[in-house]
C-alpha cells in the first residue's frame, strides 16, 4: 500500500466525520430557530374555543369567561326579562340588529341568541372598549327609573345596553355588543368560538 492510498482513506474518513458533526451542529442550531416560528401553547390557547358548563346557572346569574383575551358574558334570562326585550324597540338605536351590529346569522333575532333564555355576549363596549357593568335590576333610578328593564351600563361614558346587548339611543356606543360564534354541544354545555355548523 502506498502512502497516497493511506492518506486518501484518512481524508475520506475525516471528511465524513466532519460532515456528520457539522450536520448535527446545524440540527442543534435549526431546531430552536424553527420551533420559534411555531405558535406557543399560550398563543394556541388564546384563540382556542372555550367550553362553559351552564348546568348550575340560575336566572339572572352571569358567568364571565375569557375568549381571545376578551370577556364573554353568559347569563340566563327569566320569562319577564324575555318579555321585556320586545318592549324596548323605541329606545334602542338598532333593535333589529340590522345596522353595523356583529352577530352570527343564527343570533340575528330579538334575543340575539340561539335560545331565548341563554345569552352569550362579548363584554366589551363598542364605544372605546371598556367593560360595562351588569345591571339586571328593574327600574334602577340612576339608569332611567321605570324605563330601565335591566341591562349593561358602561360608567366610562354612559353607554347603555339591554339584556340582549342592544345599544340604547343617544349614548356614545355606536353599535350593539358583539355576539361571538358559539353553539351548544350538550344541553348545558356551550362551546364559544365555533359556529353550530362548523
Amino acid at each position: 500500500m502506498s502512502e497516497q492510498e493511506i492518506d486518501l482513506k484518512k481524508r475520506h474518513f475525516l471528511t465524513g466525520a466532519t460532515s456528520v458533526v457539522g450536520a448535527v451542529g446545524v440540527g442543534f442550531v435549526l431546531v430552536p430557530f424553527l420551533s420559534s416560528w411555531m405558535p406557543s401553547a399560550r398563543v394556541k390557547a388564546a384563540g382556542a374555543p372555550v367550553d362553559v358548563d351552564i348546568s348550575k346557572l340560575d336566572n339572572g346569574q352571569l358567568v364571565r369567561v375569557l375568549w381571545r383575551k376578551k370577556p364573554v358574558w353568559i347569563f340566563k334570562r327569566d320569562k319577564t326579562t324575555i318579555e321585556n326585550l320586545s318592549t324596548l324597540d323605541s329606545v334602542l338605536t338598532d333593535p333589529g340588529s340590522n345596522e353595523l351590529s356583529q352577530q352570527p346569522e343564527y343570533a340575528k333575532n330579538l334575543y340575539r341568541s340561539i335560545n331565548p333564555d341563554v345569552a352569550v355576549i362579548v363584554g366589551v363596549c363598542t364605544h372605546l372598549g371598556c367593560s360595562p357593568t351588569y345591571r339586571p335590576e328593574l327600574g334602577a333610578a340612576d339608569l332611567g327609573g321605570a324605563s330601565w328593564k335591566g341591562g349593561f351600563y358602561c360608567p366610562c361614558h354612559g353607554s347603555k345596553f339591554d339584556l340582549a346587548g342592544r345599544v340604547y339611543a343617544g349614548v356614545p356606543a355606536p353599535t350593539n355588543l358583539v355576539i361571538p360564534p358559539y353553539h351548544f354541544i350538550a344541553d348545558y354545555l356551550i362551546r364559544i368560538g365555533i359556529d353550530p355548523k362548523a
